[in-house]
């Protein structure tokens, strides 16, 4: 039994429509990256972790995410494939690899889906509140909380993919919109930020040490994911060799200076001992007496997680085409509707799963397992880079991550270091999930793989 045969590096050609171009796979990072992270991370990480000094943790954690990023360009235009990490896995480290980072995946979007959705109805009724509307408790709370379910959280994510199902040129518009409004809001934070900045704020600058600062590193490092999902968007793109690594590394950096930029200005504006609160960046602009730009801001805030919700969805389900076309999961739903060009049978499946996990779960019970599954899928494609340059040296490789294997294995080693500092119940689920998926794999997946029958 061969469980780690590895496929050509090619990817399967497939009915997808290629029809991205390298400024639809920016947007397409942006609105992964930019959403609850810096509407309401930042604030929390300044207060408790690292005070003034959280522009060098968002540094730190974006040099840290780069190695990443670097190894998911280079696989992207080498190898390509909607499956993204699992894709890259099966090229460089085998079959069994590539199936535990695909199941992973599967838990990484699904979850991160799930948990996004249920902080988005809190904005949501929130704003339905503030002109006059009251949604029933019971419609917002899960059984565990007293209620029936989210129905908020469920409403937006059949919205969402609704929009999917209709085609990746219609998701790209409609994220370019929500984009472009989270934009905006930043834009005006920033107008109103800088007449008011005060240096005082700044002292002590290091109130928590240089601890502190690594802690509020560690913290927002996820504020940064959702770029791996550009690369899931291989086979809709043109010219993916050339336009996935300007995706993948255009958005990040683009991200990371918004990041510096508006995480300087908050605890300059303020001092960070008030910004631990839901809304911190909307009830900083309003404390100091401008109600319509706060008022904007908190309708970015609701783009900005609408964005990485449909991102993450449309992620999560070709991530599944990938798999299920390589036979490890049903054939069934690797079908791709001749009109949409869309796989409908696995938006409509993963639909379903994801709102009765949003509608019945808190946000805390879900939350959790998405940061390991990222680390996870980090590790696998940094190491992918380092096993393909060794077994495979003569790959075309239209881009080439710099100071490889360094970059590579320094990327590997940082996620590693973050997994190992996460709570022990988290590793628990994950270990769970992980037995979940290897029965699957050995009980269907392997005998079924398309590789092992050829």
């Amino acid at each position: 039994m061969d469980l780690f045969r590895t496929r050509p590096t090619q990817s399967t050609p497939s009915d997808l429509k290629p029809c991205l171009t390298a400024l639809d796979l920016i947007l397409l990072g942006i609105g992964a990256i930019v959403g609850a992270g810096i509407f309401v991370l930042t604030g929390v990480a300044a207060a408790t972790q690292a005070g003034p000094a959280i522009v060098i943790s968002f540094l730190f954690s974006g040099i840290a995410c780069t190695f990443a990023a670097l190894s998911y360009a280079e696989l992207a235009s080498s190898i390509g494939g909607a499956g993204s990490a699992y894709s890259y896995g099966y090229a460089s480290l085998g079959e069994l690899i590539a199936w535990i980072i695909g199941w992973d995946l599967l838990l990484e979007y699904g979850v991160g889906v799930c948990a996004v959705a249920i902080g988005w109805s809190g904005y949501f009724n929130n704003a339905m509140a503030a002109i006059g509307l009251h949604i029933p408790d019971y419609l917002l709370k899960t059984p565990g909380e007293g209620g029936v379910l989210n129905l908020p959280a469920m409403m937006i994510i059949w919205i969402l993919s609704f929009v999917i199902a209709l085609g990746v040129e219609q998701s790209a518009r409609f994220n370019a919109l929500i984009v472009t409004v989270k934009l905006i809001a930043i834009a005006i934070f920033v107008i109103v930020a800088i007449p008011n900045v005060n240096s005082e704020n700044w002292h002590p600058f290091l109130p928590f040490g240089w601890t502190g600062v690594f802690g509020g590193a560690a913290l927002v490092f996820f504020a940064y994911i959702g770029f791996d999902a550009v690369s899931t968007a291989a086979e809709e793109t043109i010219k993916p060799q050339r336009n996935l690594s300007i995706g993948i590394i255009g958005s990040l950096l683009i991200c990371s200076f918004i990041y510096i930029v508006v995480s300087g200005l908050l605890t300059s504006i303020t001092s960070y001992k008030t910004l631990n609160v839901k809304s911190p960046v909307a009830e900083t602009i309003l404390h100091l007496g401008h109600p319509i730009a706060a008022g904007i801001i908190a309708v970015g805030a609701i783009a900005g997680i609408t964005s990485v919700m449909l991102i993450f969805i449309y992620g999560l389900t070709r991530v599944f085409f990938a798999i299920s076309r390589d036979g490890l999961l049903p054939a069934y739903f690797s079908k791709v509707n001749a009109k949409t060009k869309t796989p409908l049978r696995i938006i409509f499946l993963a639909t379903i799963i994801m709102s009765l996990g949003a509608g019945l779960f808190s946000i805390q019970t879900v939350a959790e397992l998405v940061n390991i599954g990222t680390l996870a899928a980090f590790i696998i494609v940094c190491l992918g880079v380092v096993v393909l340059r060794h077994t495979k040296p003569d790959m075309p490789r239209p881009f080439k991550t710099p100071f490889s294997p360094v970059f590579p294995l320094l990327g590997a080693l940082s996620c590693a270091y973050l997994m190992i500092h996460l709570p022990l119940l988290t590793w628990l689920r994950f270990i769970i999930w992980m037995m979940i998926g290897l029965v699957i794999y050995f009980s269907y997946g392997y005998r079924h793989s398309k590789l092992h029958k050829q």
